[in-house]
C-alpha cells in the first residue's frame, strides 16, 4: 500500500497572509474563482485556520485526519468516514448539523457552516493533485508529501544546519 500524502506545517515560515484561507474557499465554492466567490450564497467556507499564537509566531491548522478520528466516533448519523485513501470526509447528505464532531475535535478544525446547517472539515480537495491551501501559501509554511518523504526532508535540513553551526 503506498504511502497517503499529508499536510504538514513550518510554523517558522507562516506569515500570517491568510492565502491559504482565501484558496481553500475558492476552492470550495461553486464558481472556482474569487470575485464568483464571493458573489455566492451560502458564502463558500475555508477548512484551514491561521491562529496568530503572538505578534511573531502564526499556525495555520487543518484537519490532521487522525487514525482514531473521534469525530468519526462521535458522528450520530454516520455522516463521518474514512475513505480508500485514508482521508476522513463528511458526507454533507448525511449530516444533521448537531455538531458532535466539532465539540470532540481536539484540534478544533471542524467548521459549521450555519446557513446550511452542515459541518465542514478539511478534505485535502480530491479534486486536484495538491491541496488549494498548499498551492497558495507563498513561503512554503504548508507542504503536502509523504510522512517518510517529510520526515527525510527535515533530517537533512537539520543535518546541513548541524554542520553549518560546527563550522564545516
Amino acid at each position: 500500500m503506498s504511502q497517503p500524502k499529508e499536510i504538514f506545517v513550518k510554523t517558522d515560515r507562516c506569515v500570517g497572509c491568510r492565502s491559504c484561507i482565501m484558496a481553500c474557499a475558492v476552492e470550495h465554492s461553486a464558481s472556482k474563482t474569487l470575485f464568483g466567490a464571493i458573489a455566492e450564497s451560502p458564502r463558500p467556507k475555508s477548512r484551514v485556520y491561521v491562529e496568530w499564537v503572538s505578534p511573531d509566531r502564526k499556525v495555520p491548522l487543518v484537519c490532521r485526519q487522525c487514525e482514531d478520528a473521534p469525530c468519526m466516533h462521535a458522528c450520530i448519523a454516520g455522516a463521518i468516514s474514512r475513505d480508500a485513501d485514508g482521508v476522513v470526509r463528511t458526507d454533507t447528505d448525511k449530516c444533521i448539523g448537531c455538531w458532535t464532531c466539532v465539540m470532540v475535535c481536539p484540534y478544533g478544525v471542524i467548521g459549521r457552516h450555519l446557513e446550511t446547517h452542515k459541518a465542514y472539515r478539511c478534505d485535502r480537495c480530491p479534486d486536484r493533485e495538491m491541496p488549494a491551501c498548499v498551492s497558495a501559501c507563498p513561503t512554503g509554511a504548508l507542504v503536502y508529501q509523504t510522512v517518510p518523504d517529510y520526515s527525510g526532508a527535515v533530517r537533512k535540513h537539520a543535518s546541513r544546519e548541524l554542520l553549518n553551526a560546527e563550522g564545516g
